[in-house]
């Protein structure tokens, strides 16, 4: 019965049923009445860049901001996740996961095709010049560097912070947990899952619709294989089978393993450009660039084009920013899910600053190396080409290097797998929205996700309505950023109450009492026996249990509501009710450490779990709300245990008394 209640619990109707429908609407809409969809959506988008783009320019500019300062402040110092928890993954797997999810497929489309766009169209100034590389170059960095990585961020630290370090769902709805409380498990935080699960998938849908379209273009230069819309529907359905086959691996399976083997492939495919291109010249172009992008940053952030009206502002740069903002639903929660146990200032510099490098790297080795065959090396093609067809700007470049055909298959190779982890993650993402935020669902569930989205893209395709989705999914940015900025403040509010907590559990308190001590010589013994998990077991039942019931009837007789509860692992935890107020919490939980001469560390932690390791030994840690304390009262008497109660207990309320 226990079984069958906690899968409907992972279930969520509301959401499930509502989301589907909308987007069975949306699909029929555009398919029915695709002309009149493709008109109200260009004149949404027209409205958009007209009226608002100022607006967009100052969120996007507020996101950047809050991320630095975040990060480089104190409140970079807090987990996310309990003070005891470490990172699920490897820096290594943990940056292969969000780079593809984030935009992985991105810098294959227009690694080539944006640079010289911007080479042949800049925007102010003459085009084919010298000053319009520089520039083309400077904007590119602009569009994919820290600003496109700072929304994602965003999203994902408010999530994740909400989720792992105050229990909330790892779903959207809990963005607005400091300004609406448990409201968000209602109606409104209904709506936001809603339109997170909507603008996911048309997000997903689309980058399908069109990213299908280099793959066919590849497949045509290699083989020869037509460009046709029957083409593009088979590959769309085995890029969907693909994507369920990883979904039904897992998450470290699937996901992670693939995106392990595309960075490999992008270094690989990176390596080569920059030895047989122009390495010297690369790597010039690269110091350049950045040392540009750095000294205009805050220029072209806030570069409106106010007094040299253009379209090209509206045309690039509102709507990246419209595209980052509609996409960071999806991405920032993937993020969220594979980045708990890291410190925020950590998260940052991996999920923020280490990928915007990555990304400005690869854009200068495709980017100006094309530019530099146009410019210096009288390859004039390779524009004409990028300037009628981006979809095979980077196989019309690679045709330029040797062994041209092995790094075409290589590049197809990548974007096929690119796409696969991108409708894998978009569908675990949907999945966890519509699940209360728990990826342990049916498998059907997931399955189900999986083929919506590849069915969305396939029907739109058909009928012609990507151009109209992708405008819907940008002007979808708009009430976004609105919940954005108020998450945002929410989140920082958030992390100041933190900080101070931090800061009030090292203030001094009453020491422990030297009543009836332990003497030095059992307190040695004790640390030289190093307890098995039988004894902190025993210790927690015959002295911690007895001491919090003890506390809990004096806290009664005050006239205050506090329990004891105990787990399966045979932990004990007291909680001490403040009204409205953040509870007291105090717990002792066994934890496996390892022995000082411990030879083989994994195998011997991974025998610890039935005690069954010569090489470990168990400590009895306290655990406060936030998570470990990283100290052990194994061997204290029940009046040290109940003093240190009491020192943890004026730690809080000195928290609460700083917070009124």
């Amino acid at each position: 019965m226990m079984k069958n209640n906690a899968r409907k619990a992972h279930f969520d109707p509301p959401v499930f049923y509502t989301s589907t429908a909308v987007l069975l609407l949306l699909v029929l809409y555009a398919v029915v009445f695709p002309e009149a969809a493709t008109s109200q959506f260009k004149d949404l988008q027209a409205w958009i860049i007209t009226n608002m783009s100022w607006y967009y320019v100052l969120v996007v500019a507020v996101i950047l901001i809050s991320v630095i300062v975040i990060g480089i402040s104190r409140l970079g110092e807090i987990k996310l996740g309990p003070e005891h928890v470490e990172p699920d993954y490897g820096f290594g797997s943990w940056f292969a996961m969000l780079f593809s999810a984030g935009m992985g497929i991105g810098l294959l489309f227009f690694g080539v095709a944006e640079p010289v766009m911007h080479y042949l169209n800049p925007p102010v100034g003459a085009t084919g010049t010298v000053e319009a590389a520089r520039q083309a170059m400077v904007l590119t960095f602009f569009h994919w560097g820290f600003h496109a990585w700072a929304i994602y961020a965003i999203v994902a630290m408010i999530l994740a912070y909400f989720s792992y370090r105050h229990h909330l769902p790892l779903t959207l709805r809990s963005a607005l947990y400091p300004i609406i409380g448990e409201r968000v498990h209602g109606p409104i935080g209904h709506a936001v899952d809603i339109f997170a699960i909507v603008g996911t998938v048309c997000g997903v849908a689309t980058t399908l619709g069109y990213g299908v379209l280099q793959i066919n273009s590849g497949l045509n230069h290699l083989f020869g294989l037509p460009v046709s819309s029957g083409v593009q529907v088979v590959l769309i359905i085995v890029t969907t089978i693909l994507a369920t086959i990883s979904v039904v691996m897992g998450l470290d399976a699937g996901i992670k393993r693939l995106s392990q083997l595309n960075m490999t492939l992008a270094g690989i495919l990176l390596v080569m450009v920059l030895l047989l291109g122009s390495t010297v010249y690369l790597l010039q172009a690269f110091v350049q660039n950045f040392g540009s992008y750095l000294s205009v940053l805050v220029n072209k952030t806030f570069n409106l084009y106010a007094y040299e009206p253009t379209d090209w502002l509206g045309g690039w740069t509102i709507l990246y920013w419209g595209w980052w903002m509609s996409w960071s639903p999806f991405v920032g929660l993937f993020i969220a899910r594979i980045s708990r146990g890291r410190t925020i200032r950590e998260f940052v510099v991996g999920a923020m600053l280490v990928p915007a490098a990555v990304t400005l790297i690869w854009m200068t080795f495709f980017g100006n190396s094309a530019i530099h065959m146009i410019l210096d090396e009288g390859i004039t093609q390779l524009g004409e080409v990028v300037a009628k067809d981006q979809s095979v700007a980077l196989f019309q470049f690679l045709e330029q290097f040797p062994f041209s055909g092995v790094f075409s298959f290589v590049a197809v190779i990548m974007v096929v797998v690119f796409f696969v982890t991108s409708a894998d993650s978009g569908a675990l993402v949907v999945n966890m929205l519509s699940s209360h935020g728990r990826d342990d669902t049916p498998l059907w569930q997931r399955i189900f996700w999986c083929f919506l989205i590849g069915a969305v893209a396939i029907a739109l395709l058909l009928a012609g309505g990507l151009g109209s989705l992708q405008t819907a999914v940008i002007a979808s940015a708009l009430p976004f950023s609105v919940i954005l900025l108020v998450a945002i403040y929410g989140l920082v509010a958030a992390l100041r109450t933190d900080t101070v907590k931090r800061i009030t559990q090292s203030a001094p308190v009453s020491p422990i009492s030297a009543r009836n001590p332990v003497s030095w010589q059992r307190r040695l013994k004790n640390a030289l026996q190093l307890p098995s998990l039988e004894d902190v077991r025993e210790y927690i039942r015959e002295v911690g249990k007895p001491a919090f019931h003890e506390f809990v009837d004096e806290m009664q007789k005050n006239g205050y509501s506090a329990r004891v509860t105990e787990s399966e692992n045979e932990s004990v935890k007291l909680e001490v009710q403040q009204g409205e107020e953040i509870s007291f919490v105090y717990a002792l939980y066994p934890k496996v450490t390892l022995k000082p001469d411990a030879t083989d560390a994994d195998k011997a932690l991974d025998d610890a779990h039935d005690d069954g390791s010569p090489d470990t030994y168990f400590r009895a840690e306290v655990h406060l709300y936030e998570g470990g304390q990283d100290y052990d009262v194994m061997g204290w008497t029940k009046e040290q245990l109940l003093t240190d109660m009491v020192s943890q207990y004026e730690r809080h309320l000195q928290f609460l008394h700083t917070l009124r």
